[in-house]
């Protein structure tokens, strides 16, 4: 039986008895630009480099990272990490898709890193303005395990 709880104290789910099988996840965070920050990116005028290739490295850092952040999530020898920020008028959204051959799923770690790749993104920037928000971070696409496919609505 899986529980969150065992004796009245938070546990890890057990996963040991499910197969391996190979798992993938996508997802998506957009960061919205108060317009001296989206012109400033635009322009390419920061002081601490590319913001958004620092944000897609610190959302691949992330995802290695996820279990260390979420409480209960299982660590996964991850197998692939991509994420891609693209520059969308005074908005950015930040693509991230991971993948592993584990027991549990990898979708903690597409939402980790694109969360980390959009709160990078903000740190870079919050020196231009603090009113850049984060918005609509979410699950797009997940593959693999016993519930098999799901995709999000358009």
């Amino acid at each position: 039986m899986s529980s969150h709880f065992e004796n009245g104290k938070a546990v890890m789910v057990d996963v040991s008895h499910k197969p391996d099988t190979r798992r993938e996840a996508l997802a998506e965070a957009w960061v919205a630009l108060p317009s001296a920050a989206a012109a400033a990116l635009e322009a390419g005028a920061s002081a601490k480099g590319d913001p958004i290739a620092v944000a897609e490295l610190a959302g691949i850092m992330a995802a290695k990272r996820t279990s260390d952040l979420i409480p209960l999530c299982h660590p996964l020898p991850l197998s692939r990490v991509a994420v891609r920020g693209e520059r969308q008028g005074a908005r950015v959204r930040f693509e991230a898709s991971c993948a592993t051959t584990a027991a549990t799923g990898v979708e903690m770690e597409a939402l980790t890193a694109a969360s980390v790749a959009a709160l990078t993104l903000y740190d870079m920037l919050k020196g231009l303005d603090k009113g850049i928000v984060i918005e609509h971070v979410r699950l797009l696409a997940k593959e693999g395990g016993k519930s098999g496919p799901w995709r999000a609505d358009p």
